[in-house]
């Protein structure tokens, strides 16, 4: 995995953590909209796949919890 890559996904899981929910979707989009620009495309779908599950996963607690 590329470094960009794991540096992007870090940022996200970092936001998951300590934002609201309408701030933690804007806050990916804007690293989206970034990452787009250096990634190629595997990295990008990539990078999509990990928010994507990211933004199914809802905070119990403090917990990540996944919701299907």
């Amino acid at each position: 995995m590329s470094e960009i890559v794991s540096a992007c996904k870090d940022l996200i899981a970092d936001a998951k953590l300590g934002c609201a929910d309408l701030v933690f979707k804007d806050v990916c989009l804007d690293i989206l909209a970034k990452a787009r620009l250096v990634l190629n495309a595997e990295q990008f779908e990539e990078l999509m796949v990990f928010v994507s599950e990211s933004l199914k996963e809802e905070k119990v607690l403090g917990r990540r919890v996944r919701v299907q």
